[in-house]
C-alpha cells in the first residue's frame, strides 16, 4: 500500500516538474533559433520550432489532464510512461539541433551548442529523476545525433569529444540514481509523517473522548451514589429522633428498617454494576466457554420474565430453538437478562418477543419490543455508562443506566456481535450473535461448592475498629474461631495466645486491602502464609474498583470482595474460598 503511494507521489512530481521543462525549452529554443538563423535553412528551423512547440503544447495539455484525473483511483504507470515518451521525443529534437550546431569550424556555434546541450542534459536530473526511464531515454536521445556527428569528425579530437560526452552521461546517470533514491526516501518519510500525524490526531480524539466520557461517568456516578447515601442518612436521623422520644414502635422501626434495607440494596446494586464494568475493563473476567442448550436457556428466561409481562399487561412470546452454542453460559444469560429487562421496562403496551435466527455457522438471538424506539443518532450513545434516553430525571426505579454498558463490554469479551435496529415510535430489536456447535457434546457436570457448616479458624486483619468488631461478631456468631487484629503482628499475637490454651489451626485469612502505614492486605496475607508455612485460602475486602487493583488481587490468588459486603455474601465467599483451597490441595496431591 505504501509502495503504491510512493509511486503515485513520484509520478505527480514528474508532471509537476514538466512545467519547468516546458519553460526552459521555450527559452532555449528562442536563443537557438537566433544563433542558428544563418547556419541552418529557415524552413528547417521553422519545422523544428513547430515540432518542439507542438510537443510543448501536448505536454501542457496532458499535465493538466493528469492533475484533473489524479484524484481518481487507478494505476499511474501509464501516465509515467507517457511522460517518459514526451521526454524522449523532446531529447531527440534537441539532439537533432545538436547535429546541426556541432560545427568545429564555427567556434561560436560550437560553444553555444555544447553549452545548450550540456545544460539541457544536466537539467534532466532534477526534472526527470522521479522516473529514471524518462531521464535515461531523454539523455540517450539527446546525445545520439551529436555522438554520430563526433564519430564522423576527422582527427583524434573526436575521441576527446566522445570521452567528455561519455563522462557527462555517466555523471548524470549516477546523479539520477542518487536523486531517485533521495526522492523515494523523502516521499516515504513524508507519507510516514502524514500517517503519524493522522494516528496522533486519532489518539488525541480518542483521549479527549475518553476524558469527556470519564467526566460524565464520574458526575453521574457521584450523583447516583450520593442520592441513596443522602436518603440513608435522613432515615438514620429519623430513627435517632424516634429513639430520643422513647421506645420506638415496632411498626415504625420495621418500616424504617425496610426502607434502609431497600436503599442499601440499591446502593449495592450500583456499586456491583460499577464493579462489573471495572472487572471487564481490567480484563480479569475469565470466559468459561462450553456447550449451551438454547432451548433450556430460553425456557428459563420465559419463566423468569413471565411475572414482568403479566404485571405490565404485555404479550410475552418466546420462540424455542434446538441449537447448542459455544459461549459462556453465565455471561450470555446476563446479556439477555439486561436486554430483556430494558425491553420490559420501556415497553408500555404491545409485546416483547425473544427468538433466534440461524446465520450460517452462527445463531442470532433477537429481542423485539414495541417500545418507544431509539433515534439512529443515539444508537451508539445508549451503550455508554449512565445514558438513559427515557429516564431524564434519573429515577432509580427505572435502572441505573449501566446495563447496556455491561452488555457491550461482555459481548466484546465473548467476541459476540451485538446489533441494534430501532425506529422511533416502532420499537427496537437488540440481538447477540453466537457461534453454533456442530456436534453437541455431553453437558459438563455441575459441581456445587461445599458449604462450610463446620467451624473454621479465621484470621482477620482490619485497621478500622468498627468494621473489625462487626466482622468478629458476625463470624463468632456463625461458630468460627476468630483471631483478629489491626495488623499482621497484632493478629499473630492473638493467635499465639490462643495456641497456649488449645488448638488454633488456621483455615482462612480475611484482610482489608488498605491497612495502616501504607501496608496492603496482599502483603499481610503473604506474611501470614509465610509465618504459617502453607498457602492458606484468603479473601481480600476492598472498596477500590480500579482495573489495576483487580489485576493485582487476581494475580495474588485471593478471592476478592467489594464493600459493602452483607453477611450472606461474606458467608458465600468463605465457602467458596475454603472449597477452592481444598480443590487446589487435592489436585497437588
Amino acid at each position: 500500500m505504501q509502495e503504491d503511494k510512493i509511486k503515485e507521489a513520484l509520478v505527480e512530481l514528474l508532471y509537476r516538474n514538466s512545467y519547468g521543462v516546458v519553460a526552459s525549452n521555450v527559452g532555449v529554443s528562442l536563443a537557438a533559433v537566433f544563433v542558428l538563423r544563418d547556419a541552418a535553412p529557415a524552413g528547417w528551423l521553422g519545422a523544428w520550432v513547430a515540432a518542439l512547440y507542438l510537443l510543448i503544447l501536448a505536454r501542457v495539455l496532458v499535465a493538466r489532464r493528469f492533475f484533473h484525473r489524479r484524484r481518481e483511483s487507478g494505476p499511474l504507470t501509464g501516465w509515467a510512461w507517457l511522460a517518459a515518451g514526451f521526454s524522449w521525443v523532446s531529447g531527440l529534437l534537441w539532439g537533432i539541433l545538436g547535429w546541426i550546431g556541432f560545427l568545429p569550424e564555427e567556434p561560436f556555434l560550437l560553444s553555444f551548442t555544447i553549452v545548450a546541450l550540456t545544460g539541457l542534459i544536466c537539467g534532466t536530473v532534477p526534472s526527470l529523476s522521479a522516473f529514471p526511464p524518462a531521464l535515461v531515454g531523454s539523455i540517450l536521445a539527446t546525445i545520439a545525433p551529436v555522438a554520430l556527428r563526433m564519430i564522423e569528425m576527422p582527427g583524434e579530437i573526436s575521441y576527446a569529444y566522445l570521452f567528455l560526452l561519455a563522462c557527462l552521461v555517466t555523471i548524470n546517470f549516477y546523479y539520477c540514481r542518487v536523486t531517485y533514491r533521495m526522492l523515494r526516501e523523502t516521499v516515504r518519510l513524508r507519507l510516514e509523517n502524514v500517517e503519524l500525524i493522522s494516528d496522533l490526531e486519532e489518539e488525541r480524539d480518542r483521549a479527549q473522548a475518553a476524558d469527556r466520557a470519564k467526566t460524565r461517568f464520574l458526575a453521574a456516578a457521584s450523583h447516583d451514589l450520593r442520592q441513596p447515601i443522602h436518603a440513608l442518612s435522613l432515615l438514620v436521623s429519623a430513627l435517632a429522633m424516634l429513639a430520643r422520644r422513647g421506645d420506638v414502635p415496632s411498626s415504625e422501626a420495621s418500616d424504617l428498617a425496610g426502607k434502609a434495607k431497600s436503599i442499601v440494596g440499591n446502593l449495592s446494586g450500583l456499586l456491583n454494576a460499577l464493579l462489573d464494568i471495572s472487572k471487564l475493563d481490567a480484563g480479569v473476567v475469565t470466559v468459561a466457554r462450553q456447550s449451551v442448550d438454547l432451548r433450556e436457556l430460553l425456557r428459563n428466561l420465559r419463566s423468569e420474565f413471565a411475572a414482568s409481562a403479566m404485571k405490565k399487561g404485555l404479550e410475552w412470546r418466546v420462540v424455542e430453538c434446538d441449537l447448542r452454542v459455544d459461549t459462556d453460559p453465565m455471561m450470555l444469560k446476563r446479556i439477555l437478562d439486561n436486554l430483556l429487562t430494558n425491553a420490559f421496562r420501556y415497553t408500555q403496551s404491545g409485546r416483547v418477543l425473544l427468538g433466534c435466527r440461524r446465520r450460517g455457522a452462527s445463531v442470532e438471538i433477537q429481542i423485539w419490543d414495541t417500545g418507544p424506539g431509539i433515534p439512529h443518532d443515539k444508537h451508539a450513545a445508549i451503550f455508554e455508562e449512565f445514558v438513559q434516553l427515557q429516564n431524564p430525571s434519573r429515577d432509580r426505579a427505572q435502572g441505573l443506566g449501566l446495563g447496556l454498558a455491561i452488555v457491550r463490554r461482555t459481548a466484546e469479551l465473548l467476541r459476540h456481535k451485538l446489533k441494534l435496529n430501532s425506529v422511533p415510535g416502532h420499537g427496537s430489536m437488540f440481538s447477540i450473535t453466537v457461534p453454533v456447535l456442530r456436534k453437541a457434546p455431553a453437558p459438563a457436570p455441575v459441581v456445587l461448592g461445599p458449604g462450610s457448616a463446620e467451624p473454621l479458624g479465621i484470621m482477620v486483619i482490619e485497621d478500622e475498629q468498627d468494621i473489625l468488631d462487626a466482622v468478629v461478631r458476625l463470624l463468632t456468631l456463625d461458630g468460627h474461631r476468630v483471631y483478629a487484629g489491626g495488623s499482621v503482628a497484632e493478629t499473630m499475637r492473638v493467635r499465639s495466645t490462643a495456641e497456649r490454651t488449645g488448638e488454633a489451626s488456621i483455615d482462612l485469612i480475611i484482610a482489608d486491602y488498605r491497612l495502616r502505614h501504607g501496608a496492603t492486605g496482599l502483603e499481610a496475607i503473604e506474611a501470614l502464609r509465610a509465618h504459617l508455612g502453607y498457602a492458606v485460602p484468603a479473601i481480600v475486602v476492598t472498596g477500590d474498583t480500579s482495573p489495576s487493583r483487580l489485576k493485582e488481587v487476581s494475580a495474588g490468588k485471593c478471592l476478592l470482595l467489594h464493600k459493602p459486603v452483607s453477611g450472606e455474601q461474606l458467608q458465600d465467599a468463605i465457602n467458596q474460598a475454603v472449597a477452592d483451597g481444598r480443590s487446589r490441595r487435592a489436585s497437588r496431591s
